[in-house]
């Protein structure tokens, strides 16, 4: 299927601004991604892992169907990679989110971070041996200091909990992130990225839903305490709308224009936006999480500085 072109996709007539729109879309996706993790430990008060996770993936759903709808037709939508998105983002994104609330719900939202930095060595595995990467000096130099800064960025005292499991958890679910980001790129070549990031999380939702019903069957999965309350819609709202549905769509087009290995970079920087966000509701600053975004962002620059001469073509999906 033949469709207009993308104004996020990559082109290879403008590598290096290409790039530059990806790092600025990569940035906007880790801000209001970043902003649902205070809203997040809210809702984990009274809320069961499952239910949070299927109630997150049924809003953002329900608001990008019709978007996707009215910007590209009913016949686009139709005529959609339904079951090749439900397959990825079931996988990737639905298990993955489920399981990195399963994380923060055994250990702490800075044992998540820390085991979070390391999502562009995984990244990067999977880019080396799918697409045959070549790991430059500079690339190296930018991936360690992105580690390094992510690190900085979330050290501080773990608190208890299941901390083996938790780790466990974590890992699991940054490795299908970054799986299902690449596969939502190579393996939805045909789709917008509004539609590749619609397909991929109403798979979210159907995988997280089918765990959600058996699990409330079996009785370890439940519904919030003292069901859905006026209180939770703000939370969930920001938690769904923002931090899942806008900042997929702005993570698939990042990922399309920059690889899933550079792209990932940047997950290391959210600690840092969580916290601008808290100072701007009065919370105080941290230089502490300020230098560890630096030395992320340093890691950015360094990794891509060698491939300013390469297409980006290379890294987007073959048609």
């Amino acid at each position: 299927m033949s469709l207009a072109p993308d104004p996020l996709r990559a082109t290879a007539a403008a590598p290096v601004t290409g790039m530059f729109a990806g790092n600025l879309l990569c940035a906007g996706s880790m801000l209001t991604w970043a902003a649902g993790f205070p809203a997040a430990e809210l809702l984990l008060e009274r809320w069961e892992t499952l239910a949070l996770i299927s109630a997150r993936f049924l809003m953002a759903v329900m608001m990008l169907i019709p978007i996707w709808i009215i910007v590209e037709g009913p016949r686009a939508v139709l005529r959609a990679q339904w079951k090749q998105g439900a397959v990825i983002g079931g996988i990737g994104f639905g298990l993955g989110a489920w399981l990195l609330l399963v994380a923060q719900a055994l250990t702490d939202p800075v044992t998540v971070a820390i085991i979070a930095s390391t999502s562009p060595v995984l990244a990067v595995i999977i880019e080396v041996a799918r697409d045959g990467r070549r790991l430059t000096g500079g690339f190296a130099f930018g991936l360690v200091a992105s580690i390094i800064g992510g690190v900085i960025v979330v050290s501080g005292p773990m608190q208890g909990g299941d901390l083996a499991l938790g780790i466990a958890a974590m890992l699991a679910s940054c490795f299908l992130f970054v799986w299902g980001s690449r596969a939502a790129i190579k393996g939805l070549a045909d789709q917008t990225n509004l539609g590749r990031t619609t397909l991929t999380l109403a798979g979210g939702l159907m995988a997280t839903s089918v765990i959600f019903l058996a699990g409330y069957s079996l009785g370890f999965a439940a519904l919030p305490q003292g069901g859905l309350q006026y209180a939770d819609f703000g939370p969930l709202v920001l938690y769904a709308i923002g931090s899942m549905a806008l900042s997929q769509l702005l993570w698939i087009a990042s990922v399309g224009r920059l690889g899933v290995a550079l792209a990932s970079f940047h997950l290391n920087t959210a600690p840092f936006y969580a916290m601008l966000i808290m100072l701007a509701l009065g919370g105080g600053w941290s230089w502490r999480h300020a230098a560890g975004a630096a030395v992320v962002v340093l890691g950015v620059i360094l990794a891509q500085r060698p491939a300013k001469a390469r297409a980006t073509a290379a890294l987007t999906p073959q048609e």
